[in-house]
C-alpha cells in the first residue's frame, strides 16, 4: 500500500475464517475480497450495483460488495460463494444449479447462489414469484433464469424431505 494512502486495520470474519487486514479508505469490499484475500467468486462487473455479480452476505443480508467500503465491513461477517462448499464438496444448492443447468458461463452464478442461499435461509419453502423476487437483483446475460428458479426450487423440495 502506498504510503499516502489513508490505511486502516479491519477484522473480518470471512467464511468463518477471523481476518485482519490493513485496507485503504478507498477500497470497496469487493477489491479487498478478491484483491487481498485472493476469493475471487465474488466478480467485478458494473461497479454500481445494477447486476448483482459481486453479491456476498454481509452480517445475514446480501450487499453488492462494490457499494461496500471494505472499512464499512469492519469487525462484520461475511460469506462469499467459496464459504457454500465445505470439506466434502458442493452445498445441495450448488449441486442443484449443476443439475438443472442453471451454469451457463458461470460470471452470474455466485451472485445468483448467495442471494438464493439467503433466501432459502429466510423462507425455505419459496414460491415462484418469492425466488424471482428474490433473486430480482442478479442479472444474468446467458438467460437463465428458468434453470435458476429450477434449481432453488429443487433444492427447497429437497430439504422438505
Amino acid at each position: 500500500m502506498s504510503e499516502s494512502a489513508a490505511a486502516f486495520q479491519i477484522e473480518l470474519t470471512v467464511n468463518g475464517h477471523r481476518r485482519a487486514i490493513e485496507v485503504a479508505v478507498h477500497h470497496t469490499l469487493l477489491d479487498v475480497l478478491r484483491d487481498d484475500l485472493g476469493l475471487t467468486g465474488a466478480k467485478e462487473c458494473c461497479l454500481v450495483g445494477e447486476c448483482g455479480a459481486c453479491t456476498v452476505i454481509l452480517d445475514g443480508r446480501t450487499v453488492d460488495s462494490c457499494l461496500v467500503l471494505a472499512v464499512e465491513a469492519d469487525g462484520s461477517e461475511i460469506t462469499t460463494v467459496e464459504g457454500l462448499a465445505d470439506e466434502r464438496g458442493l452445498g445441495p444448492l450448488q449441486q442443484a444449479f449443476l443439475d438443472k443447468g442453471a451454469v451457463q458461463c458461470g460470471f452470474c452464478i455466485p451472485g445468483q447462489l448467495l442471494s438464493a442461499h439467503a433466501l432459502l435461509a429466510d423462507n425455505p419453502h419459496p414460491s415462484l414469484p418469492e425466488i424471482q423476487e428474490g433473486l430480482a437483483g442478479n442479472l444474468c446475460r446467458c438467460g437463465c433464469y428458468r434453470q435458476i428458479t429450477d434449481a432453488v426450487l429443487a433444492t427447497a423440495e429437497r430439504a422438505e424431505r
